[in-house]
């Protein structure tokens, strides 16, 4: 057995403390909004339903579920080579997705606390829960002799201004993925635990619940504001973010389908089933689903895969740094055509379906 813990494999701040990786179109990205906008909103509609939720966080179901037990306490050199790097990226990818969270819950709990108790309260036990996943997910960095300086994270990334209408689109989307994610590979590998290459699966059921009720919240505020769902446009950005969402992560799932195959899972299958379902629970909010059975969706999907090695390959190439980009502009106009064509495929109104998922 090959012993590749010691071997530079990543670029490293300080001994022991991981580079951040890359940011691209496709990495997890930081947020902020309009604070006093958020301040300002009446959310007498569907408070009753917010407070019952602000109840189920005061109640902290899993305050006593984020504790290291022994199947930790052991070597992971067998986890080597590909897999080893890839379950590094998995960790760091979800690590920082979950630092985000933290990040802008938080920021929005301090700003909301005068203004809207009842927000307020709820933002900062969501980010009570974010903050112990991130630091979950960078203890299990360590078992691989490398960590995030969240810290460094906070200042050196880049973040993207949203509206409140869109934060609450694109975070509802987040948290019900990810839930739908976790679950997912914790039934997998039950019903397979000859594939748990490591014990951080074994968590992600009761995990995952934090996800759901963080969705559930953005749910209800949502429908606290019914602008925010009933008008033209909100159809227009609904399918704008179920879109980015679902393509986001079927992109970079596939370029690391080595990783799912190291726990027993085929990538495309798992992924069809993860937009199944989240497109499924969106609809019960959102009003319009997309088609994702249509045959066009994966098949364009998978274009911008191809397109996508295509452009690894000629970043990887001793091309001069113009002739590369010109070589990129034809590729990237592909994938910008595939999105729209995908973007405009007829979805599924909800608000019209005769016995829909709502």
């Amino acid at each position: 057995m090959v012993n590749t813990l010691n071997k530079p494999e990543f670029e490293e701040l300080r001994p022991g403390v991981k580079t951040p990786a890359k940011e691209t179109i496709l990495t997890p990205r930081f947020y902020t909004t309009d604070f006093d906008a958020m301040a300002e909103m009446d959310i007498s509609v569907n408070e009753d339903e917010l407070k019952a939720i602000l109840e189920e966080f005061r109640t902290d179901y899993n305050r006593h579920h984020f504790i290291r037990n022994e199947e930790f306490n052991q070597s992971w050199e067998h986890i080597d080579g590909d897999t080893r790097r890839l379950f590094v990226e998995f960790l760091e990818r979800s690590c920082t997705a979950e630092f985000s969270g933290f990040l802008l819950y938080k920021e929005l709990g301090r700003r909301l606390k005068d203004k809207s108790p009842i927000l307020a309260e709820c933002f900062n036990l969501m980010s009570r829960d974010e903050a112990r996943h991130a630091g979950f997910l960078n203890k299990a960095l360590s078992d691989f002799n490398l960590s995030l300086d969240l810290g460094f994270l906070t200042k050196s990334r880049k973040y993207t201004f949203f509206q409140p209408k869109f934060i609450f689109y694109a975070t509802y989307l987040s948290e019900k993925i990810g839930y739908w994610r976790y679950i997912m590979i914790y039934r997998h590998l039950e019903a397979n635990p000859e594939n748990k290459i490591y014990p951080i699966f074994s968590f992600f059921e009761n995990w995952c619940q934090d996800e759901n009720r963080h969705g559930d919240f953005f749910d209800a505020l949502m429908k606290a504001q019914p602008s925010i769902l009933n008008d033209f446009k909100a159809k227009l950005w609904c399918r704008f973010f179920l879109l980015s969402v679902f393509a986001t992560m079927y992109l970079n799932d596939i370029q690391r389908s080595d990783f799912y195959r190291a726990i027993g899972l085929d990538a495309r299958e798992y992924d069809k089933l993860v937009i199944e379902k989240t497109n499924e629970t969106a609809g019960r909010v959102f009003p319009v689903m997309l088609d994702v059975n249509h045959p066009e969706f994966y098949n364009r999907l998978e274009t911008c895969i191809s397109n996508n090695e295509k452009l690894r390959a000629i970043d990887a190439s001793n091309s001069p740094t113009l002739l590369k980009w010109l070589r990129k502009i034809p590729i990237m106009l592909s994938n910008s055509g595939q999105f729209l064509r995908l973007y405009f495929l007829k979805p599924i109104d909800v608000t019209h379906l005769e016995g829909s998922v709502r």
